[in-house]
């Protein structure tokens, strides 16, 4: 447990340390929304392929901005608060408000979404575990009122 949290530990360090100029990002995110830039994305090798891929992303969030509920087809997320705070709604089991150094674990298949409920700048790293590289790697989900 102790190696996988310093590992863990030493992308959230790289992470930081990513220049703030570096345009590899998902999508386009809208004026003042989250800003998702990938860090990682590599085949996972020597296990037996029940994770076919990796995809490790830095999350950026201004004040206000939030993901939309979504889910990841057959993908595992971690997401560990690098700095400010991050606020995770997991269907289910309602909202998780993450300072930074803290982690949650969503499982795949679930609805969940992140927002930045602070005053100041949010960044965090995103993990993805995925077993199958065929499914979409995001889906959005429709939230009733």
């Amino acid at each position: 447990m102790t190696l996988i949290r310093r590992h863990f530990l030493q992308l959230a360090a790289a992470a930081s340390a990513v220049p703030a100029g570096m345009e590899i990002v998902f999508a386009q995110a809208p004026q003042g929304g989250p800003k998702l830039t990938q860090i990682l994305r590599s085949d996972l090798r020597a296990q037996d392929q029940k994770v076919q891929e990796t995809v490790v992303n830095l999350l950026e969030m201004p004040p206000g901005a939030a993901a939309p509920w979504h889910m990841h087809p057959g993908a595992q997320e971690l997401l560990f608060a690098i700095e400010g705070n991050v606020t995770v709604e997991i269907e289910g089991q309602g909202a998780t408000a993450l300072k930074a150094g803290e982690i949650v674990l969503i499982p795949a298949e679930v609805p969940h979404l992140a927002r930045n409920d602070g005053s100041g700048e949010a960044r965090a790293l995103v993990t993805h575990s995925r077993a199958d590289k065929e499914k979409p790697f995001v889906v959005a989900v429709k939230r009733g009122a």
